[in-house]
């Protein structure tokens, strides 16, 4: 083993060792406790956005579903109104055929 590697090893341990002091140290410490909590802060913030995003969504389903409802009952009442408009054509057209035989039925009797 060359003297090299052997003073890497060391080397290695020794700042290995320096750090884990450094990690476990009181201001350190201090820093992962500033951390944390700015972390938490943000996690609030967040859950407030998507609380207040789903509250958006509901809204916009909620109107989206009145729009398409109110559409709907529309359409039903001009489908109602053409059907009337319909039924009021054959009755006028029955009509119509009856004056036409009446008056078919009055000439021929003249005609006799």
């Amino acid at each position: 083993m060359s003297w090299g590697k052997l003073a890497l090893f060391f080397g290695g341990a020794l700042f290995g060792s320096a750090g884990v002091r450094i990690l476990s140290s009181k201001d350190a410490k201090k820093a992962y406790t500033h951390c944390t909590a700015a972390v938490l802060r943000m996690k609030d913030a967040v859950m407030d956005q998507a609380a207040i995003l789903q509250e958006n969504c509901a809204d916009i389903y909620a109107e989206a579903k009145a729009i398409n409802e109110a559409r709907a009952a529309k359409e039903a009442e001009e489908a109602i109104e053409i059907e009337g408009e319909a039924a009021e054509a054959e009755s006028d057209a029955v009509v119509e055929s009856d004056d036409v035989v009446e008056t078919t039925e009055a000439a021929e009797s003249v005609m006799v």
